[in-house]
């Protein structure tokens, strides 16, 4: 099987494209740019492009398949040869189902929340050694790369994105998986760019409720109110509402549960996170692993990439990193850190860094979003709006949409520089983004206020 990824270098399709070359397919790629980590990945199993850009020579007949990534455009040169050349071109979800369609289908998806149930899910089904395939947003220790996919498992986990899938693909990404089993976090409006209504959006996962294959079951949390609209619209799946997960907090302040007098001691914390554990614990229990099973290997669960990742600490102050953007998540974060760390001071930064949150008829959404920080900062770079062709946005109006309590910055030297003014005393600091405040080193930075 010879396939050629056209733009190779995306953070899904690298993955995929390593998971194939690994499963002994012969696998090209290009791109016009590419950037770490996806660069020495991509190099380290020798399928880096030699030239950076697009060859549509290199596209003929020989090439069994095409996958089309969302960076390319619609006149890419090498998709308009494969065009040419009627070869089957697919977006990775829909090779994503390609590959899973005669296996166990496990789909978490929801506007906030799905990587870490995803890598939740993971982390439990490794530690009580079941094999499976699996397809998720984030780097998770233990995981060398953010897709597999082999012959002999049964199972397959996918975080279910509610984006396109492809240039020429207009569906929404977890509508091509038709899970068996499905879980829907919540419903808080996001890409703005691509659903323009919240009606539209809501729309969406409708959809995704009704691909659900017939006898399959869907977990939703009961206390979102568009699930409860929506929970039932397919007739043939069972429908089963879940909530928090029973915990407590010991006199040292870690985050416990128990079972049967056990006692299991856990890294995660706040409320979203034990929601997000409950979800993951019913798809467990689904897959064969009982609660006593599925909270032991939680106790070793330290997370995915930047979901409320600890990048350093001492007695006085915790510096924490977050994925966080749209605005149910940033309340839900900053919610978590003051509910852990009720004695201490929480300056809480955010990023408008996506489409949606950049636009003015989305701004507003957030407003109140910050109020439980006691210091809250809102950062954007007038460069990013200007890059992504979106109108221009200004301080006041990002101030009143958030509310009067948050200090606007759109210069990131400017922002370290007041951090590091600081006193940070009994303090802790929340960085939140999907980007990186302009090229700021997380640990580096911590290091220096810390």
């Amino acid at each position: 099987m010879r396939i050629h990824f056209i733009a190779i270098g995306g953070s899904a399709m690298h993955n995929l494209a390593i998971a194939l070359h690994k499963k002994g397919y012969k696998v090209t790629g290009s791109d016009d740019e590419i950037f770490e980590p996806s660069r020495s990945r991509l190099e380290k199993y020798g399928l880096l492009p030699v030239k950076q850009g697009w060859f549509p020579e290199q596209i003929n007949e020989n090439i069994d398949i095409i996958i089309l990534g969302m960076h390319a455009r619609i006149d890419n040169p090498e998709l308009l040869r494969a065009q040419e050349l009627n070869l089957k071109i697919y977006s990775y979800p829909e090779y994503l189902f390609e590959q899973t369609k005669n296996k166990k289908r496990v789909v978490i998806g929801g506007s906030h929340g799905k990587t870490s149930i995803t890598s939740m899910i993971m982390h439990v089904l490794k530690h009580n050694n079941i094999n499976f395939d699996y397809m998720v947003g984030a780097n998770i220790k233990g995981f060398d790369t953010m897709v597999n996919l082999e012959e002999k498992n049964d199972v397959a986990i996918f975080e279910g994105d509610e984006y396109l899938s492809s240039p020429i693909d207009m569906t929404p990404k977890f509508h091509w998986y038709k899970p068996h089993i499905a879980v829907l976090t919540g419903i808080a409006w996001d890409h703005i760019n691509v659903f323009p209504t919240f009606e539209n959006y809501v729309k969406q996962f409708e959809i995704f409720i009704k691909s659900i294959e017939k006898g399959g079951k869907l977990f939703w949390y009961e206390d979102d109110k568009e699930l409860k609209k929506i929970n039932k619209s397919n007739k043939d799946i069972q429908s089963i509402s879940y909530n928090n997960a029973d915990y407590f907090t010991d006199k040292e302040g870690n985050s416990c549960i128990k079972i049967n007098d056990k006692i299991f001691i856990l890294s995660i914390f706040g409320d979203h996170n034990f929601q997000n554990a409950n979800a993951a614990r019913l798809v467990c229990n689904e897959l064969g692993i009982n609660d006593m099973e599925f909270w032991n290997a939680m106790q070793t669960f330290e997370g995915a990439a930047k979901r409320l990742q600890l990048i350093r600490q001492n007695k006085e102050t915790a510096f924490y990193i977050d994925f966080a953007h749209a605005p149910s998540k940033l309340k839900a974060t900053i919610n978590a850190l003051k509910q852990k760390y009720q004695d201490r001071k929480l300056i809480a930064c955010i990023e408008l860094h996506t489409f949606s949150s950049l636009q003015a008829n989305f701004i507003p959404q957030y407003k109140n979003t910050m109020e439980n920080a006691d210091t809250a900062i809102v950062y954007f770079n007038p460069e990013v709006i200007k890059h992504k062709r979106l109108p221009e946005i200004s301080r006041d109006f990002v101030k009143s949409s958030f509310g009067d309590n948050v200090m606007v910055f759109t210069d990131t030297l400017a922002l370290q520089q007041f951090l590091k003014k600081t006193d940070l005393n009994n303090t802790n600091i929340l960085m939140m983004s999907s980007g990186n405040f302009n090229g700021i080193d997380f640990a580096e930075f911590a290091e220096e206020l810390i």
